[in-house]
């Protein structure tokens, strides 16, 4: 009887140390992944996995996908504590955001019912005036984008880009965004 008692002791000892290892493990991983440039998107935004921070040797463009951290600054709290920006590494807390360049400098940026760019409407940019949770949305202005800016879409109808808190500093862009491996829900 001992030795049964003595035997199941032995096999949680051997489960207990693996869960250990594996709780050790999965944090480290992580980190190193974030250091070698990975992020895990779960955001509908884009399509949700792992993507890969490539580096930007050249300025953004319009059509680039990126990374970009948001900026220290009142909205980008108050987005935080609405849920519309996760918590991550980035200055402030957040996780970075995956968005399309949709203007650079110098282009103008009209917000009607859609967003236009020098005329032109973005496809899939009708604003909302409330979100999910029925809190008001407060559209950007609109205007040219100023140098050192560019303004962010993303072709998924409930996005938070521009179209509501315009420009964002071209400072904050960690790289262009590529897939490693994705789903679209």
């Amino acid at each position: 009887m001992n030795s049964v008692i003595h035997s199941h002791h032995r096999i949680w000892q051997k489960r207990g140390l693996a869960l250990a290892f594996t709780a050790l493990c999965v944090p480290v991983s992580i980190a190193t992944a974030g250091l070698a440039g990975y992020r895990l998107n779960f955001t509908p935004s884009e399509p949700i996995g792992l993507w890969r921070i490539q580096p930007l040797d050249r300025p953004a463009r319009g059509g680039d996908l990126i990374f970009i951290c948001p900026p220290e600054r009142p909205d980008m709290e108050r987005a935080a504590q609405r849920g519309y920006i996760r918590s991550g590494l980035c200055p402030g807390g957040y996780a970075p955001l995956i968005k399309r360049v949709a203007a650079v400098a110098g282009q103008q940026v009209e917000i009607k019912q859609t967003v236009l760019v020098e005329g032109i409407p973005l496809p899939n940019s009708r604003l909302a005036p409330i979100d999910g949770e029925g809190r008001s949305l407060t559209p950007y202005a609109g205007g040219v984008v100023r140098d050192g800016f560019v303004f962010l879409h993303s072709d998924f109808k409930g996005s938070y880009d521009s179209r509501y808190f315009g420009p964002l500093p071209v400072e904050g862009i960690l790289g262009l965004a590529k897939e490693v491996l994705t789903f679209a829900p």
